[in-house]
Parts: C-alpha cells; sequence; structure tokens
C-alpha cells in the first residue's frame, strides 16, 4: 500500500516543491553547458566546413540558454551540478566524436539530444505552476529554441547520417541518463 502526504500528494522521501525547481534549475544549466561541449566539439572539427555556420549558431543560442541558468543558479542559490567536470570532458567528446563521422552525424546528435530535451522541457513546463511562472516562461521558450535545432538538423542531413538509428539511441540514451545525473547530483 502507498501512502501520500494528505497536503502534497508527495510520498515520503519524495522531494519537496523547492527542491524540484532547484534540480529543474541545477539540470538546466547543466544541460544547456553541456549543449555548448557538444557544439565546441563539433566546430573543433567541423568549424571549417559548410556546417560550421549552422552549429556556431545553434552555439550561439545555447550560450544565451547557459547565461540566463547561470543567472538563476546565483539568484536562488542552486548548487551546480558537482559533475560538471564530466560535462566538460563528455560534451566535447560527444561533439568531436559524431563530427568526426561527418556533419550528418553531427547533425544527427544534434537532433537527438534535442529531441530529448524537447521532452525534458515540456515535463518541467507541465510541472510547474504560476507560481513559477518565470521559470515556466523560460523553459517554454527554451523548448521551442532547442525544437527549432533539432529541426535544423534534420534540413541538414541528419538522417542520412551513417548508422543513423543506433547513433541517435546511443545519443539518446546517454542524454536521458545526464539529465538524471544532473538533476541528482
Amino acid at each position: 500500500m502507498t501512502t501520500t502526504t494528505p497536503t502534497t500528494g508527495r510520498l515520503p522521501g519524495d522531494p519537496t516543491r523547492e527542491e524540484l525547481v532547484e534540480r529543474m534549475i541545477r539540470v538546466d544549466h547543466a544541460g544547456e553547458y553541456g549543449a555548448i561541449r557538444i557544439y565546441e566539439g563539433q566546430l573543433a572539427v567541423l568549424g571549417r566546413s559548410p556546417a560550421g555556420p549552422v552549429i556556431r549558431e545553434m552555439a550561439a543560442k545555447e550560450r544565451e540558454h547557459l547565461e540566463t541558468f547561470s543567472r538563476l543558479v546565483v539568484e536562488r542559490r542552486v548548487r551546480p551540478s558537482a559533475l560538471q567536470p564530466i560535462w566538460h570532458v563528455a560534451g566535447f567528446a560527444l561533439g568531436a566524436a559524431t563530427a568526426l563521422l561527418g556533419a550528418k552525424a553531427a547533425m544527427a546528435c544534434t537532433e537527438a539530444v534535442e529531441e530529448v530535451i524537447d521532452e525534458h522541457y515540456d515535463s518541467q513546463v507541465r510541472m510547474l505552476g504560476d507560481d513559477e511562472a518565470e521559470l515556466r516562461a523560460i523553459c517554454e521558450q527554451y523548448r521551442e529554441e532547442e525544437v527549432e535545432h533539432g529541426a535544423t538538423a534534420v534540413e541538414h542531413g541528419a538522417r542520412e547520417a551513417i548508422a543513423y538509428r543506433p547513433l541517435t539511441a546511443v545519443v539518446k540514451a546517454g542524454s536521458r541518463a545526464a539529465i538524471w545525473l544532473a538533476e541528482r547530483f
């Protein structure tokens, strides 16, 4: 038998509302940092290729997102992810590795990451109420921009990448794992 707390609907051990919001800010901050590192890895390989300007444009948008979450981390006194050094290395490695497979594989990586982020931001938007209208609006806006990045990646050949299905499956699984870890650590 599962017992919930009568006033909150929370199960014993569930995070409080405040803890959930802190997790959201922590994971979004880490995710935007990781996205920048993925693009930096891609640019290290493809920066002078025709894909370079497209990747640079998406990276610039991610930098804007990171600035917002960096501000929220400070304003709300949220502990950043303790795994930041891992996101630093793993993000760059993922970007560079997929770029070494070619521009279409780099775009497949972007499409896969953005699909997971779309789901992630959508989940956050649904959980946030009017008491967090500013954060909800940020997540809605950034979700739309991430969806645009996914569409841009498709327009630039993501689905024509070598080993598209296994590549995107691995990237999605890794992205979901990174989200779970960044929320908690």
